[in-house]
């Protein structure tokens, strides 16, 4: 009797802890512009600059467009110079080495949405973990799994918008969040990574969205 007392009261658990996460989700996705604009972006171009350890700091634009493709560009001496991208075939991203663009054959693309839309139709779990400050804020701990990848989001709990992603190899933290048309997006990202080489501090001044590009704008 009293395990079958403890299932239950595990399923209902389980059950509420999935459905308290999907909450939280469904709340950012709403607060942050609801699920039709979100589907309505086809392209974004963030534009800023990008700080690397203490003194490197340069200008950079970012080239996003549905359904994956990409390209980062950053200036140096007023020139500006593609580091990364993926134009729906080649994934490249420059070789410090030889100072050139060099294709990866392996190159793995990140989707145009982020995990949180449909994420259920993509196949993840999503589990509240509880509560945990994100400096002096408290935020709503959510894990999302598919297969063997785990990532962990921490949502404001006053205004749900996401102020930190933990995932494998690197940490990142949103703040400053500004409208942008119908949608919120954050204006300045902190990456800092497990090998402390891609740590970064990425502050933008301008993010324009459902741009047409130039057709050619991510071959490489």
């Amino acid at each position: 009797m009293k395990k079958i007392l403890y299932l239950v009261l595990l399923t209902l658990t389980t059950s509420l802890y999935s459905q308290t996460a999907k909450e939280i989700i469904d709340k950012n996705i709403e607060l942050s512009g609801g699920l039709t604009n979100w589907k309505l972006l086809n392209s974004v171009l963030l534009q800023g600059k990008v700080i690397l350890g203490i003194k490197d700091e340069y200008p950079i634009k970012i080239y996003q467009q549905r359904p994956n493709l990409t390209k980062t560009v950053i200036s140096i001496s007023g020139k500006e110079t593609a580091i990364e991208g993926f134009d729906g075939t080649k994934g490249y991203a420059m070789n410090y080495a030889t100072n050139k663009l060099q294709e990866y054959p392996e190159y793995v693309s990140e989707s145009f949405d982020n995990d949180f839309i449909d994420w259920e139709s993509k196949g993840f779990d999503a589990k509240y973990l509880g509560k945990e400050k994100v400096g002096e804020i408290y935020c709503h701990k959510v894990e999302l799994t598919k297969n063997v990848n785990k990532n962990i989001y921490y949502f404001d709990v006053k205004t749900y918008m996401l102020l930190k992603e933990v995932k494998k190899d690197d940490t990142l933290i949103y703040s400053d969040y500004k409208k942008v048309g119908n949608l919120v997006m954050s204006f300045r990202i902190e990456s800092s990574s497990t090998k402390k080489d891609g740590d970064y501090m990425m502050i933008l001044n301008r993010i324009d969205v459902n741009k047409v590009f130039p057709a050619n704008i991510f071959k490489f």
